[in-house]
Formats: structure tokens, C-alpha cells, sequence
């Protein structure tokens, strides 16, 4: 005769000390538990609605003497960033401890940009001024340390016109400036090696691809966004829109894609190997979008905007899904997200650089392994139930301020009264007379070869 015995090992189920958990058995059948549903879809409006309750984003203001006009991330540290104002003054701040780093003294007319070289210890800056000044940068320790006095440019490079925008090579000891044409620049030369100029107008700003060693695309004041390469004397090939895009940033993870930030308060992300049309048209946003950048992941961005609030992007998402504000801050003109993908700055006209958490609610510091289990379930969670009309309301909806809550509606107001207005047109026109364009390529107006 055999008999069947439950064997348990008591060491796997006494508790080492009293703060430990018990360990609970637990059949997932699901003929045993049928209101699972129900008590996920609870636990997933729970989640949503916490995540509301601890969104508490903006963490310190590290203030300036004047109008923040362009921010620089190094990118062989994740606790510094260089901020450049419009009286000429720029900053190295340390994020932890909220102080400068270094003052760096020279420029007399308005920073316009800001780039590090690869090696994270030097940075350029060009200015209204027509000067670009080579800088040596401190190290931001994390410890408590002496703040450093007062630097002075290691070499200084004279433009004809003032500049506009700056961006450095990811690899090269090379630089390019945008202003009256776009100049290449060697740190080892005081003239530019290479000029390449399409039309009189200015161009406003300029950034490398972080693939493709050779090519570059800039944003000009005609209009247009045009694409380079160091190997040829010509610009490779111009896209004309009906309205002028501020600035541009290449995603670091699909290099061949870069978006566009333009002043018709939206974002286009095009491929530059199809220029015809843009992959996604980025909305939300109620005045001219001002600057742009990306995380290092790839999968989302932030960008600024006139309108007095940033707000991040995913990559394929046509509507933000964070919007951040505060009652004191003014335009912003420059944004960067963080090495780590952590952190987000803004530098507005308030005289201030922001700090904001990339992710409202997150829970920052050392957690608990149940903690984190906790935070990824309730992820999970969201995720599973974010079709479901009660969760998708709470986790979409924001606060805005009334100036930018009003203005959206217009706008809401504006398109919905052209889309009647089209509407009625074909309905009252002959069949295939009128040709309606998509989004994504009614802005553009022509390509350039």
C-alpha cells in the first residue's frame, strides 16, 4: 500500500528574521480565481491613479544673470551641464549640489550654442559676437569640493558675422557654425577649412549625424533643412517647408531619422533618405517650438517651445505624453535630456536652467527589490489595461495653465472649421479636382537637389 506524504523542508518556509516575508503558495489556475480580471483592471486604475498623485517632476532652478539661450550636456558625465545666457556668461554647473563649477569670461554679445568635444574635456561656444572660444572643462566632482575661480577661453576663433549655432564633430577634432554660411572648423586652425553656402540666408543652427561621420544637416532662416557632406565642396540636397524649423536633432539610435522642430508649433521626423514625407508629424505644442533633443535610448524626446512649457515625445507618438510647467518660467529656448536618460533641462528667458525628472512620478534614490517588483507590475499593469476608457483618461490627462489650455482649444477650433471647410469643397467640386495632401506632406513644399 502506498501512501502519498506532504514533505516540506522547514528551512524554506521559516522566516531568517521578522521582516521578511512569508512565503505564500499559490495555484494560477484560472478556473480558481475568476474575478482575476476585475481585481487587475482595480489594481491598473489604482496604479494610474498614483502615478497622478506622486507626479511631482521639477526638482531645482539653477540660476543665471540673464536669459538662458543654449544648455550642452558632457558626454563623459552624467552630473554636469554647461548653460550659456545672453549677457555672454557661461556656466558649468553641478547638478547634485546645485552650484557653479566655473565661470567661463570672454564672450561680449549672446551665446547661441554650446558643444563638447568627444573627449568630454573641452567644449566650443559661438556667439553673436562672431567669435568661437575653445574651453577647457573641470572635472564635477560628486564629493564636496572648492569651487573653481573665473576661466578664460584657450583659444579663440574670429568669424566675419556673428554665429548662430555650433555643433561638434562626435569623433573629429572638427566643429561646424552656422551663421551667414555653414564653416567647418579645425581646432588646430584659426580659419575655417571648409565653407558651403546655398542662398543668402542665414542658417540658425547645425548638428552632426553620430553615424555617419561625414554628414551633417542644418535648419536656415529660408526656410529650408539642408543635408551635407565633408567629402563634397556642395551641399547635398535642400527641403523647402512653408514655415521656418528653429532647430533639429538626429536620433542616436536610427541615425538615418532626425526631427525637426519648426515654428508651425509642431515636430517632424523625417528620413533622410526619403525627404518627401515625414514619418510622424509631433503635436501638442500652441507657439513656435524652439529647440529639440533626444534621449540617449532613442525612443522618445524633448523639446521647448514659445508657449512657456516642454514636453517628451516617443519617437512614433504624435502627442506628448508629458507636458511640464511652472508659473515663473518664461520661453524656453534650450533643452537636453540627461546622459543616464534620467533627467530633462530647460533654459528659458527667466534667467534659469531647470531640472525636471524624465519620468513625473518616479521614485528616485535606492529602492527595494519589492519595490521595483512593485513599480514594474504596476507598469505591466498600465500597460495591459491602457485601452480601457477610465485608465486612459487619467493617464493622459494634465493640468495646463490657462493661457496654454485656451490657446489649444482655439487651435482644436481653427482645424476642425478647415477640415469642414475641405470637406464641403469636395463635396460641392467635381469628382478627383481637388487633391487633398496627408500631414505629413502638406508641409513640405519642394526638395532641392
Amino acid at each position: 500500500m502506498k501512501v502519498k506524504v506532504i514533505s516540506r523542508s522547514e528551512e524554506d518556509y521559516t522566516r531568517e528574521r521578522t521582516s521578511d516575508l512569508r512565503k505564500v503558495q499559490r495555484n494560477y489556475d484560472p478556473l480558481l480565481h475568476q474575478f482575476e480580471k476585475a481585481k487587475e483592471y482595480t489594481r491598473a486604475l489604482n496604479a494610474a491613479k498614483l502615478n497622478r498623485i506622486f507626479a511631482k517632476p521639477f526638482l531645482a532652478a539653477l540660476q543665471h544673470d540673464d536669459g538662458v539661450t543654449c544648455l550642452a550636456r558632457n558626454p563623459k558625465l552624467v552630473n554636469s551641464i554647461v548653460a550659456g545666457s545672453a549677457d555672454g556668461d557661461i556656466r558649468i554647473w553641478d547638478i547634485p549640489r546645485e552650484r557653479t563649477l566655473r565661470r567661463l569670461v570672454g564672450h561680449t554679445g549672446a551665446v547661441k550654442g554650446i558643444s563638447f568635444a568627444p573627449d568630454g574635456e573641452t567644449c566650443v561656444s559661438a556667439s553673436t559676437d562672431a567669435t568661437v572660444k575653445l574651453w577647457k572643462v573641470p572635472y564635477a566632482p560628486f564629493e564636496a569640493g572648492v569651487v573653481q575661480d573665473d576661466a578664460e577661453a584657450v583659444f579663440e576663433f574670429q568669424g566675419k558675422n556673428a554665429f548662430r549655432g555650433i555643433d561638434h564633430h562626435w569623433d573629429r577634432s572638427t566643429f561646424a557654425t552656422a551663421g551667414v554660411a555653414v564653416d567647418i572648423w579645425d581646432h588646430s586652425r584659426s580659419e575655417p577649412i571648409q565653407t558651403f553656402t546655398w542662398g543668402s540666408d542665414t542658417v540658425t543652427s547645425v548638428r552632426f549625424n553620430p553615424a555617419e561621420p561625414d554628414v551633417f544637416a542644418s535648419t536656415g532662416s529660408d526656410r529650408a533643412i539642408t543635408l551635407y557632406d565633408l567629402r563634397q565642396a556642395t551641399p547635398l540636397r535642400k527641403m523647402v517647408m512653408q514655415t521656418r524649423s528653429n532647430a533639429l536633432a538626429w536620433n542616436p539610435m536610427e541615425p538615418f531619422n532626425f526631427t525637426a522642430a519648426n515654428e508651425d508649433c509642431c515636430l517632424y521626423t523625417f528620413d533622410m533618405r526619403k525627404l518627401g514625407s515625414a514619418l510622424c508629424v509631433h503635436k501638442d505644442f500652441v507657439s513656435a517650438v524652439m529647440d529639440v533633443d533626444y534621449s540617449p535610448t532613442g525612443r522618445e524626446f524633448v523639446a521647448g517651445s514659445y508657449d512657456r512649457s516642454l514636453r517628451i515625445f516617443s519617437v512614433s507618438g504624435g502627442h506628448s505624453r508629458e507636458v511640464y510647467t511652472t508659473k515663473r518660467m518664461q520661453r524656453v529656448f534650450a533643452v537636453r535630456f540627461s546622459g543616464d536618460a534620467t533627467y530633462v533641462f530647460s533654459g528659458s528667458d527667466d534667467m534659469n536652467v531647470r531640472c525636471w525628472k524624465a519620468k513625473a512620478s518616479e521614485q528616485l534614490g535606492i529602492r527595494l527589490p519589492r519595490e521595483k517588483h512593485k513599480q514594474a507590475y504596476n507598469d505591466a499593469l498600465l500597460e495591459r489595461y491602457k485601452h480601457m476608457p477610465e485608465v486612459k483618461r487619467i493617464v493622459r490627462h494634465r493640468h495646463l495653465p490657462a493661457a496654454i489650455y485656451k490657446a489649444a482649444k482655439m487651435r482644436r477650433t481653427v482645424v476642425e472649421s478647415d477640415k469642414r471647410k475641405l470637406q464641403r469643397r469636395i463635396e460641392h467640386s467635381a469628382p478627383g479636382s481637388i487633391v487633398v495632401q496627408t500631414e505629413r506632406k502638406k508641409k513640405i513644399l519642394a526638395q532641392v537637389e
